[in-house]
């Protein structure tokens, strides 16, 4: 994953919570909307969250508050980026 170039507020890549037990999604977005929970409109933010914290984040970009831009899997702290589909030859 390469570093962004502009500044993320929320966890850190070092983060307690990223190492939680329950810690099963890394999500980087930037918010769209000025009254959503996350923060201000037009910041970036990164989280680490459980499996309840995502289904809340997916229903935020349904309805329009967050764009997410980055989707990662955690296992036991270990960031395990999503990988593009590949495409099967002709």
């Amino acid at each position: 994953m390469k570093p962004p170039c502009f500044p993320f507020v929320g966890h850190d890549l070092l983060a307690v919570e990223r190492f939680h037990d329950d810690t099963r999604h890394m999500i980087e977005f930037q918010v769209q909307s000025e009254n959503s929970p996350y923060g201000g409109c037009g910041q970036y933010v990164r989280l680490f969250l459980s499996e309840g914290g995502y289904a809340q984040a997916a229903a935020a970009q349904r309805r329009g508050s967050i764009h997410i831009m980055n989707h990662a899997h955690i296992i036991e702290g270990h960031i395990l980026p999503e990988k593009p589909k590949k495409r099967r030859g002709r």
